[in-house]
């Protein structure tokens, strides 16, 4: 088997961690090819399946993992009551019902009750949820029960924004169209004020979603 170079930082033990059959999958792609009349011996398919493969390991890669071991113990027990907010953290999922991509960014914010967890934790824990097979609404509420479950907090907000393939460039084909989802849990539900202090952070100085 020819040795290429993938270019996707994956090592051996990453693939094995994604529970992805590699061989399986590409006998699958290989097949697929074949039923569109193609030829996957052909120099230009040849290591296709092997790139299929990998590729699906990566982007499928939040079916096992563990976030336990995302955080790493990076929640700490600090005295602040105030938002925390970390806006416009981009993201790249798949459809569950097309398997083609959609992509936008999430807004996250939780009301501390005694724990805050580290600044990086948030962005992987929305890759975590993003990276599986996915329809919108099921992720950010993944993503704000995760949050909630971690740190017990007054309150947790997500807001998700996302331009979806599978409306771009199939079926009605509108390529503007966007959707926004929201999760909001105890103060965030309860309090209109310390709601909509979030909307408007989050909605300052945002740039439209594009490709």
């Amino acid at each position: 088997m020819d040795r290429i170079d993938f270019d996707d930082e994956m090592d051996d033990v990453y693939i094995a961690n994604t529970g992805v059959d590699l061989t399986a999958t590409e006998a699958v792609v290989s097949e697929f090819l074949r039923t569109l009349g193609e030829k996957p011996e052909r120099e230009g398919l040849k290591n296709t399946p092997r790139r299929v493969a990998r590729m699906y390991a990566e982007l499928l890669s939040g079916y096992h993992t563990d976030p336990t071991k995302i955080v790493n113990g990076a929640v700490f027990n600090i005295n602040y009551d105030e938002m925390v907010i970390v806006r416009d953290i981009e993201f790249y999922s798949l459809c569950e019902h097309h398997l083609l991509p959609f992509l936008g960014r999430a807004h996250v914010a939780y009301m501390p009750a005694g724990k805050v967890i580290g600044l990086s934790k948030i962005p992987r824990i929305v890759d975590l949820f993003a990276r599986r097979l996915q329809v919108q609404e099921r992720m950010t509420r993944q993503i704000a029960n995760e949050l909630q479950e971690l740190l017990h907090p007054k309150g947790v907000a997500v807001v998700v924004e996302a331009l979806h393939l599978c409306m771009m460039m199939r079926g009605v084909r509108k390529h503007d169209a966007r959707m926004t989802t929201s999760a909001m849990h105890g103060a965030f539900r309860a309090n209109l004020a310390t709601r909509q202090e979030f909307l408007d952070n989050i909605g300052r100085g945002a740039e439209p979603l594009r490709i």
